[in-house]
């Protein structure tokens, strides 16, 4: 286990896109840092929630809301981004918790 400091550049990466998640969940195998996993279960979380809502909104053929969509993806990221930048845990409002419980796969 290592600090905060330590992982706050895998916590970072984790922020930039959805490969990004991928490259710091490897980035973070050896040595683990749990500050890098915390901010790597919420962009994954933050990642799939987009992609997903994105997927749904297409196919409903609600592309409307899809700027709104896009907004709202980049805001969490970017918070994300500067908590992990200001190493911070600070979960994304409502939803970080449970990104926490269901990723629990990512160690």
């Amino acid at each position: 286990m290592t600090t905060e400091k330590e992982g706050r550049t895998t916590a970072s990466v984790a922020y930039l896109t959805i490969v990004g998640s991928l490259i710091a969940l490897t980035m973070n195998m050896e040595p683990k840092n749990t500050f890098a996993r915390f901010h790597i279960r919420q962009a994954f979380g933050i990642h799939l929630l987009y992609h997903g809502l994105a997927i749904v909104l297409t196919f409903a053929g609600i592309v409307q809301v899809s700027f709104w969509l896009f907004i709202a993806y980049i805001i969490l990221a970017l918070y994300g981004m500067l908590g992990a930048l200001n190493q911070q845990r600070q979960s994304i409002p409502v939803i970080g918790p449970y990104f926490q419980k269901w990723f629990t796969f990512i160690s």
